[in-house]
């Protein structure tokens, strides 16, 4: 009966990753006006469900530290009961988060579940140094370098594109621009870089034009779903980690559960977060979202292959806010909200999931 409790508890903590999760890859994409919000949750729920079929084979290592061994007396880890209480701790505060549209860290609410009621039940017999070092350190800092990376290449990005050339043209070396800063010539042909309408008003008949423009948006497009392909790899082994004391299900059944649920969460409760991550913490251009995207990607893929359960929202969100920052239109105010939710995430997975354990242990 336990392990049926917990598979519901699990699948409903995966519904609410989803819910949370789904859309922060798609953000920046739907929030530049590029997409509608449908293609946007579409294309999030694809790339997604890819990830996490890749992560079985790829990301082994986070199932591991995400099972609580080592954090965690090993009495316990082996206990249905306690995985029940750290689904359900997890699973409750991600979704109450989703419901007033604040972008938590489920990673965050589970290592608060697991820590948080490990230490009480075990009299304190929990492991601090390899909650910091494995878990907080990579939760801390990878929201600042993300913020850093993103005002650092955004503020390159201004400067190069306030020379409006984004054109690329290869012309008979016989027709020229009127603004053209840069030729090239290479026997016969000439690469000019150009605006578009410079483009246009020469009609090129002869030439070659590339819309620098139309590749961003391609490329933003793409990079979107690198993001999601690397949330769903990152996350979806944390929660496979919960299931591993079923004896009779398999890891990937418990795989394709997951991901099933994964993705109706984020169909069916995105609308919030959507409103949050797209419009409220900054204003952004679509050149600007599709770097916001390749630094979040890069970390989280990167955290992914390496073991480090950093969180896809910590990075996202702090990829989004240096770019607010380097064009000045970040709102403080509701970056401080989304700090508070970060804070109480910990305490509140903790307290959720030791209310469950004790009700569970009583039974």
């Amino acid at each position: 009966m336990i392990y049926i409790v917990l598979i519901l508890a699990v699948a409903f903590f995966a519904y609410s990753n989803g819910a949370n999760d789904n859309f922060k890859g798609v953000a920046t994409l739907y929030g530049s006006k590029q997409v509608s919000y449908k293609t946007a949750i579409g294309w999030a729920t694809f790339t997604t469900l890819l990830g996490s079929i890749a992560s079985i084979f790829l990301a082994a290592s986070l199932v591991k530290n995400f099972s609580g061994k080592g954090l965690v007396p090993d009495a316990f880890v082996s206990d249905p009961a306690f995985a029940t209480s750290v689904a359900v701790g997890a699973a409750l505060t991600v979704f109450f988060a989703t419901k007033i549209g604040m972008p938590i860290s489920s990673t965050h609410a589970m290592v608060g579940a697991l820590f948080g009621t490990g230490f009480i039940v075990s009299g304190g017999d929990v492991k601090f140094e390899l909650l910091l070092g494995v878990f907080l350190i990579p939760l801390i800092l990878s929201p600042v370098l993300s913020a850093f990376c993103a005002a650092v290449l955004i503020k390159a990005q201004s400067l190069l594109s306030s020379r409006d050339k984004n054109c690329i043209c290869i012309t008979d070396s016989k027709i020229a621009l009127e603004s053209g800063p840069r030729n090239y010539f290479f026997d016969s042909k000439k690469l000019t870089f150009a605006n578009i309408q410079e483009c246009q008003k020469n009609n090129l008949q002869n030439g070659v034009t590339f819309n620098s423009s139309k590749t961003i948006d391609s490329l933003h497009f793409l990079s979107s779903g690198t993001v999601c392909f690397a949330r769903g790899l990152n996350d979806t082994p944390k929660i496979v980690a919960l299931l591993i004391l079923i004896p009779w299900l398999q890891v990937y059944q418990g795989l394709l559960l997951i991901a099933i649920l994964m993705a109706v969460g984020g169909l069916f409760h995105s609308r919030l977060i959507s409103r949050t991550m797209g419009d409220k913490i900054s204003l952004m251009s679509r050149q600007q979202g599709f770097i916001s995207n390749l630094i979040t990607s890069f970390f989280v893929i990167s955290a992914s292959l390496f073991g480090l359960p950093v969180s896809t929202t910590h990075v996202s969100v702090g990829a989004i806010s240096g770019m607010g920052i380097a064009n000045k239109s970040v709102d403080f105010k509701v970056l401080k909200h989304i700090l508070l939710s970060w804070v109480l995430t910990l305490p509140c997975g903790a307290l959720i999931s030791f209310l469950v354990y004790l009700f569970i242990s009583n039974l």
